[in-house]
């Protein structure tokens, strides 16, 4: 489309969105141009990815080399008892073609390291952090911070989940100013160890699909500066103030982070000597 005329399909397919004086065809026209980088199409990235695609956001890039398991299909619903031992990026392209022909899936078969993290990130205005460990996390935060391309936070942990989002501007902190270093390794047990709620990620992702469509639309209020915690099992949200840290290591007054090359991603994240 080269302007804001939607085809009479279009319109029907997004006539929700249309009718709204804060979206409108205008609004719909910047989903359909937006390109986002979802990493991981697991718990977290199957909400994440079905919701995008329904929305109409136009370039979807799902980053992930893991295959589908069979004990996934309990929380990942975009992929079905059929995709076990397939690529994930596969079902996961599979499933959004299915849903929304409009959508264009670039499909990264690979894990995110530091040696392919600023290529990857370069193509998309904004990126959704889905992933399930701390190197992932820290490195996104990084790549991200640096190259000044925003990002949606999201990680759960059995019956609880978490949320924030970083716009990458002077004015905002960064998961650095929050989570300096990670936790020891074996601190914090997996879902594999510890399990998880089937439906928590579907609160938690489909939280930050909304955080990525509103900075799409350039409107609403962001958790930015605000850290969101949801416990299901007493079905609650609480919310904490996160501020900028002077002394982060990669925003700070001083950064000690140029680039991801300073970094050794392993579980504590450390930074490399010089």
């Amino acid at each position: 489309m080269t302007d804001l005329n939607l085809d009479p399909v279009q319109l029907d397919r997004y006539s929700r969105h249309v009718i709204m004086d804060d979206v409108g065809p205008e609004g719909q026209k910047r989903l359909l141009d937006a390109p986002v980088l979802v990493i991981g199409a697991g718990g977290l990235g199957a909400p994440i990815i079905q919701y995008l695609a329904a929305a109409g956001v136009g370039r979807i890039g799902i980053a992930d080399d893991d295959v589908v398991e069979r004990s996934n299909l309990q929380r990942q619903v975009i992929h079905a008892d059929a995709d076990v031992g397939r690529p994930k990026v596969d079902s996961a392209a599979e499933f959004v073609e299915a849903l929304n022909p409009d959508v264009d899936v670039v499909k990264h078969d690979v894990r995110v390291t530091a040696e392919n993290v600023d290529e990857l990130i370069t193509d998309y205005d904004l990126v959704i952090d889905g992933s399930d460990n701390f190197q992932t996390r820290y490195l996104v935060n990084d790549a991200c911070t640096l190259a000044g391309v925003p990002f949606t936070h999201g990680a759960i942990f059995q019956f609880e989940g978490q949320i924030t989002t970083f716009p990458a501007d002077e004015e905002s902190p960064c998961y650095r100013c929050v989570f300096p270093e990670a936790p020891p390794e074996g601190m914090v047990p997996n879902c594999a160890t510890a399990g998880v709620l089937g439906v928590l990620p579907g609160t938690v992702g489909c939280i930050q699909a909304t955080e990525a469509v509103k900075m799409i639309l350039g409107d609403g209020d962001l958790l930015d500066g605000r850290l969101l915690f949801y416990d299901a099992m007493a079905m609650e949200f609480d919310e904490i103030e996160i501020r900028t840290n002077p002394d982060c290591p990669v925003c700070g007054e001083d950064p000690a982070i140029e680039s991801v090359q300073d970094v050794e991603y392993v579980e504590t994240c450390s930074i490399g000597a010089d």
